[in-house]
């Protein structure tokens, strides 16, 4: 069987909304990366954050278990830093073993409605950092 995936993924816009003010502060949406290692090796998965106005952070690194998908809030990668919140981003990942990445991006802010939006990363070259 071939390989799926692409080594290096890229998701060019996100944003993690500051959450919610008041007794129970509590987040009004979330952005998540799914990622699908098919393969028979396991995955460490290399993620840089690019904002605006600074420079990137990163290496964060998730590991993915060979024939395994993993979910990741991007709220919850906090080393090297905290992704910084109500702030546009963009990332890369970058990866050892061909992998398949989604985007997701989940909106609470109605009550009673939850909205879930999805894409497809998009796979390519980007000059290693």
């Amino acid at each position: 069987m071939a390989a799926l995936g692409a080594r290096t993924w890229v998701v060019p816009g996100g944003h993690v909304p500051f959450p919610a003010h008041g007794p129970e502060p509590e987040f009004t949406g979330f952005d998540q990366l799914c990622v699908l290692n098919a393969g028979d090796v396991e995955a460490e998965i290399r993620i840089d954050i690019y904002y605006q106005d600074v420079e990137p952070v990163g290496p964060y690194r998730v590991l993915v278990g060979a024939r395994r998908v993993r979910h990741v809030r991007i709220n919850d990668l906090i080393d090297p830093e905290a992704v910084r919140l109500d702030r546009p981003y963009g990332c890369v990942l970058r990866s050892p073993v061909p992998v398949v990445v989604q985007f997701l991006r989940q909106d609470t802010r109605l009550p009673g409605v939850v909205a879930l939006t999805g894409t497809m990363a998009f796979p390519g070259e980007v000059p290693s950092t």
